[in-house]
């Protein structure tokens, strides 16, 4: 019978997709390891599922890639809007403008997928054709007290010599989807193997190509959370501050998926990084991080039981703090509906956040604590929260943090009026 094509239009996209699903579960089974190591360039391995990646305008593919996964199947967490500014909790609907075109790695999964076939490719070495032109970063420099513990020089060594060995157009080229071998590899978590790639595409000034979404190898890395590569693609010079088509950059990326450790590695690269930057909803990190923390919060809420929901909210939490004490702004009004982070927890009747918040030290508090998102403050929010739990104890923690209960918002209603009626508003 005739041969089964090799991974038929294999894109970054589905790559990121089996990763979340190898990695997450409704249940959490135990997932076992990726082989991410590529089989030695003299050998070649029988394909279970041969992969090919095919450019436009050329007969190119990538057959010398090498990784196995084994997939899971993700879980689910509910999602709302968050642009309406009447006080109260928000509705049910998608999330926000924040749907990524692949989410991966979390323990709670907001956009499912299909695709559950897994798959072994093999690293086949091409025949050299031409001497490499291109330099490389020796990890004898600045780079080794970074990466000694963790990076595989012989592997490197390997990817370098399979780099040099390909020829120009497809070391450097993007396929139908805009993918360049540096996104395949980054998307596999093949970390060697997208240092040699993306050394070899900073030689030729395409080190943040985009693909069909928008999306450079660092933005793939972020949602793949690989911090290593992120690392890596950031001290060979990627942009820090490359947006999607979305407008997401990757602290926006890393503050929704909750990654702390990919965004320590974000916020490590700086001095340029961009802690305030909108998405084209008009949404900063912090508002993301914010958001996506309330989200799990109340997917933990309804499944108490779910200890992987509590860690995950644990870590978005941690995301919040971090951007916080990286400098990011608790002032930053979301473009949309003027509402600060403060605003965005309160409605959403997220007490943890809002105790957080509210904690903070920040010489104009009570400034902080009054600001108007179309005339609402956070106490009047608060006051529409009929029906929530935490209601009574995020009223007097505004209270007691400076709210000013005689603020009207545009309907001249103070928050009092807010209240629901009965023995619970009194």
């Amino acid at each position: 019978p005739k041969e089964k094509a090799c991974c038929t239009q294999l894109t970054v996209k589905k790559l990121l997709e089996q990763k979340r699903k190898r990695e997450t579960s409704a249940v959490h089974p135990p997932c076992s390891a990726a082989s991410t190591s590529p089989i030695p360039p003299t050998t070649i391995a029988e394909l279970t599922t041969p992969e090919t990646f095919t450019f436009t305008g050329g007969a190119i593919s990538y057959s010398d890639m090498a990784v196995s996964y084994h997939s899971c199947a993700p879980s689910h967490e509910s999602t709302h809007s968050y642009y309406s500014s009447d006080p109260g909790p928000s509705y049910d609907s998608s999330y926000l403008p924040m749907q990524p075109e692949y989410s991966t790695q979390q323990q709670v999964s907001i956009f499912g997928d299909s695709i559950s076939m897994p798959y072994d490719c093999s690293m086949a070495v091409p025949e050299p054709s031409v001497a490499p032109s291109w330099s490389h970063l020796s990890l004898s420099d600045n780079t080794q007290h970074i990466y000694s513990s963790s990076m595989d020089t012989l592997k490197l060594e390997e990817a370098r010599m399979l780099l040099s060995g390909m020829d120009y157009s497809r070391a450097t080229c993007q396929d139908e989807d805009g993918d360049t071998i540096l996104h395949i590899y980054t998307a596999k978590g093949l970390r060697e193997y997208a240092f040699a790639a993306a050394e070899r595409l900073r030689e030729v000034g395409r080190l943040d190509a985009k693909e069909h979404k928008g999306k450079t190898a660092l933005l793939v890395a972020v949602t793949a959370n690989q911090p290593e590569i992120v690392q890596d693609l950031l001290l060979l010079g990627a942009d820090i501050n490359a947006c999607d088509f979305k407008g997401q950059t990757a602290l926006h990326l890393a503050a929704h998926y909750g990654f702390p450790a990919v965004l320590q590695a974000i916020l490590s690269g700086r001095p340029n990084l961009n802690l305030e930057a909108r998405n084209f909803e008009g949404m900063t990190p912090l508002h993301c991080a914010a958001i996506s923390h309330s989200v799990t919060i109340k997917a933990s809420s309804a499944a108490p039981a779910d200890v992987s929901l509590q860690a995950k909210a644990e870590e978005k939490l941690s995301c919040v703090r971090m951007l916080f004490h990286a400098g990011a702004s608790l002032l930053s009004q979301e473009i949309k509906s003027n509402k600060t982070v403060l605003h965005l927890a309160v409605k959403e009747g997220n007490i943890k956040l809002v105790d957080y918040l509210l904690g903070s030290r920040l010489q104009n508090m009570k400034d902080f604590v009054n600001m108007k998102a179309h005339g609402h403050t956070a106490l009047h929010m608060a006051a529409g929260l009929h029906g929530n739990q935490n209601q009574e104890k995020i009223l007097q923690l505004l209270l007691d943090r400076g709210a000013d209960p005689s603020i009207r918002n545009l309907e001249n209603d103070q928050p009092a009026h807010l209240l629901q009626s009965g023995p619970q508003g009194e």
